[in-house]
């Protein structure tokens, strides 16, 4: 007949390996939160790339209207009459801002406004410049370099019989030409050249110091905004690094002082200002170390506690072994045989449950929990005891005050045990003819199981103590070594791994008796 109805439980366990970091793995942490920032200030340096190709549109708009302005000074001067040219050539140079000349169609100058003393086209001399424009052209030769600017050619006055480019090609095509070129200072200087329909061709040049201002303006502002934004972010990093990393380096020495063996002296930081994750992991090291250090002093008091008790049986043993030696009486050797086999049991049960209680907890912390019937199991186990018969005329009776299926997770056998030292416990407290009243109900997503017997009860201020290992109050007549102390003991181990509770309390019927109360956390998607 089963025990009970199991249901085995489905588990996904994660890969550790989604918490591993492959090339980033020796790096220190506060080198990684500067790093991801950095690298987000370097994509805003990106910015740099973009005001080249925003100069780039500048120029392209400056050479389209410079050869507007080509073709309309040329029209100009073509329908002015020829006394008129050079007046029509100066003014317009005064309202364009820019320096005309009339080439004709054997290539010699016609029309110069400059050597009409229009000086309004000009180029600096970069070695009378102050130190602030020297470094600003050394920045925009080394942006340049980085974001791969073109170079246009250095801007010279030509030879007397050199053709201009511009000019060349709008002799060959009679449509305006532009060029872009670079005056000593590094400014740009545009060229274009318009036909004004007999051969004559109209030049115009400007240097477009402006564009080369407006470029450098626009680069300023962005290295202010980059630097500020460099200077928060550092600083922020380092708050963020010292905030994370700083209380964890602080729990990680901690935690290897506990691994040295050194819990008792061991203080880890709970850090009860802070509700983040750190937080939560400082205080559950804490707890760790607590847990720790009353496992070492429970495994100490456990030492101490076998010790002590295996010495009884040990010295009854041995001074009943030495007196076989010397007794010739029959009847008194039957006798100390008798203490012998006695002692021999009380060792064997002892050692027994000193061993279960030993490797409970760990043999909990493996264990695979399965969901349990548990009033499956308590009416089978009592039905086994009615079955058999119990001592002295004790009766049993099972409320079952649940009318739906109920279960937890657990593990059948250890669970198993519990019940049974508790009915064990409460037939040996029972009177003659006694009932043990066993009844379970749902309390609070509890399963609530509650044995009451007929007994002397537990004293209140032995409620606690009757769970301590080899703390045993045994009934009146009962012969001493029966019971090694460790059945409740074993109990609450059992419970509280299962995440329950066990505690002795008095009867609500105010019945002489004491009553064992077991609560079990129910298994999820079970009906109350």
């Amino acid at each position: 007949m089963a025990l009970a109805t199991v249901f085995r439980r489905s588990r996904s366990e994660r890969d550790p390996g989604d918490l591993s970091l492959r090339w980033s793995g020796n790096v220190s942490l506060t080198t990684r939160i500067l790093a991801v920032n950095i690298f987000a200030l370097a994509m805003l340096a990106g910015g740099f790339f973009y005001l080249d190709s925003y100069r780039s549109r500048i120029l392209d708009n400056r050479s389209e209207q410079a050869g507007r302005e080509a073709r309309l000074i040329a029209a100009a001067i073509s329908a002015a009459p020829a006394a008129a040219r050079d007046e029509v050539a100066l003014q317009l140079a005064r309202d364009t801002g820019t320096r005309v000349r009339l080439f004709r169609t054997d290539g010699r100058v016609a029309i110069d406004t400059r050597a009409m003393g229009l000086r309004n086209v000009t180029f600096l001399d970069p070695d009378k410049q102050d130190w602030t424009q020297q470094w600003a052209r050394y920045i925009d030769v080394a942006i340049d370099a980085v974001v791969g600017a073109p170079r246009p050619p250095l801007y010279r006055e030509r030879a007397v019989g050199d053709e201009w480019p511009d000019v060349r090609n709008a002799h060959r095509t009679d449509t305006t030409s532009t060029t872009v070129w670079r005056a000593p200072d590094r400014t740009p200087v545009i060229t274009a050249a318009a036909g004004l329909g007999d051969g004559e061709i109209v030049m115009t040049t400007v240097n477009a110091r402006d564009i080369t201002q407006t470029v450098r303006n626009e680069r300023l502002r962005l290295s202010i905004l980059l630097a500020a934004v460099s200077l928060v972010s550092v600083f922020l990093s380092l708050f963020l690094a010292r905030t994370i990393v700083r209380p964890l380096r602080r729990l990680a020495r901690a935690a290897v002082r506990v691994r040295l063996g050194r819990a008792r002296e061991v203080v880890v930081p709970r850090l009860p200002s802070r509700r983040d994750e750190i937080g939560s992991l400082a205080r559950a090291l804490s707890d760790m170390s607590q847990a720790l250090r009353a496992r070492i002093d429970a495994t100490e008091a456990f030492a101490a506690d076998v010790t002590h008790e295996m010495k009884n049986p040990l010295a009854s043993l041995r001074s009943a072994v030495e007196g076989l030696a010397n007794v010739k009486d029959p009847a008194l050797q039957e006798r100390l045989l008798a203490i012998v086999r006695d002692d021999v049991q009380r060792l064997d049960r002892l050692i027994t449950d000193i061993s279960e209680a030993s490797r409970l907890d760990a043999q909990l912390s493996r264990a695979k929990f399965d969901a349990v019937d548990i009033l499956g199991m308590l009416a089978w186990l009592i039905a086994q005891r009615t079955d058999r018969g119990v001592e002295r005329g004790i009766r049993f009776r099972f409320d079952n005050r649940i009318r739906s299926d109920v279960q937890v997770m657990g593990e059948a056998t250890r669970l198993e045990r519990v019940f049974e030292n508790l009915f064990d416990n409460a037939v040996s407290f029972s009177p003659d003819d006694g009932l043990i009243a066993v009844s379970a109900a749902i309390e609070q997503e509890m399963l609530v199981v509650r044995v009451d017997d007929e007994g002397p009860g537990v004293p209140t201020e032995q409620r606690e103590a009757v769970f301590s290992r080899f703390q045993s109050i045994r009934p009146e007549g009962e012969a001493f070594g029966k019971h090694s102390g460790l059945g409740l003991a074993i109990g609450r181990t059992i419970i509280e791994g299962h995440q329950g509770t066990i505690i002795a309390e008095s009867r609500d019927d105010r019945i002489a008796g004491a009553r064992f109360v077991v609560r079990l956390p129910l298994a999820q998607g079970t009906a109350g």
